[in-house]
């Protein structure tokens, strides 16, 4: 059988890696310690793997979960294999945690070592149709994030950085961002921009964000 299928940019990419890109959209894992992951981002797995739901872990959490919007429901997956992760296509890209943590959205979060600590807060002080949430994650491991487009990292320690609530991926867990209005008085009447909330991120520490406003 002949096909441009069979090239080499579409064979699997095999590294020493627990976490190997397969292409800029598709992340292979190679369990052994446990693997935290979005319930749905798993397109294909070879081995002995289980999948379980993967509960809050305490009460706190599990209220938490339940009074907020954060409600992204996790799964572990043990055993031994390599499992393929994806969502919609969107682009993938991990990050190695030092002692550091992150705070990111449901929307962007796709696996963690599972003896990474995690989280939810609050983001931002609540305003009318903006209560919203994060997971946190920090300790020694590495997160998988995904981006609706290629990422862009943005410093905010020299200045103020204003970024869509939607556009957001993730940013340095040490910072805490404000929620700010730019909606004016014509936007009551039709005629504002649409760009009515952003987080205000200023301080030592990162944003990344994704070119789109789709979650």
């Amino acid at each position: 059988m002949r096909s441009e299928l069979f090239s080499q940019a579409h064979n699997e990419v095999h590294s020493g890696e627990r976490y190997t890109l397969q292409n800029p959209r598709l992340l292979r894992v190679s369990l052994g310690p446990d693997v935290i992951a979005a319930k749905g981002v798993m397109v294909a797995y070879t081995g002995q793997v289980q999948f379980r739901h993967e509960g809050a872990g305490s009460v706190a959490k599990v209220m938490k979960r339940v009074l907020t919007a954060e409600d992204q429901p996790l799964m572990r997956m043990t055993g031994q294999g390599q499992v393929y992760l994806a969502r919609r296509a969107a682009h993938v890209f991990t990050m190695e945690l030092e002692g550091e943590g992150i705070s990111v959205g449901g929307h962007s979060l796709l696996a963690f070592d599972a003896a990474l600590q995690w989280d939810i807060h609050r983001t931002g002080t609540a305003m009318v149709g903006a209560g919203l949430f994060n997971t946190t994650v920090g300790g020694h491991g590495t997160v998988a994030l995904t981006s609706d487009g290629q990422p862009l990292i943005l410093d905010c320690s020299q200045q103020p950085v204003f970024v869509d609530t939607d556009a957001a991926v993730c940013w340095s867990a040490n910072l805490k961002p404000s929620l700010v209005s730019s909606m004016s008085a014509m936007s009551f009447i039709g005629r504002g921009s649409g760009e009515a909330v952003q987080y205000s991120f200023h301080g030592p520490g990162f944003v990344v964000v994704q070119p789109s406003e789709s979650v």
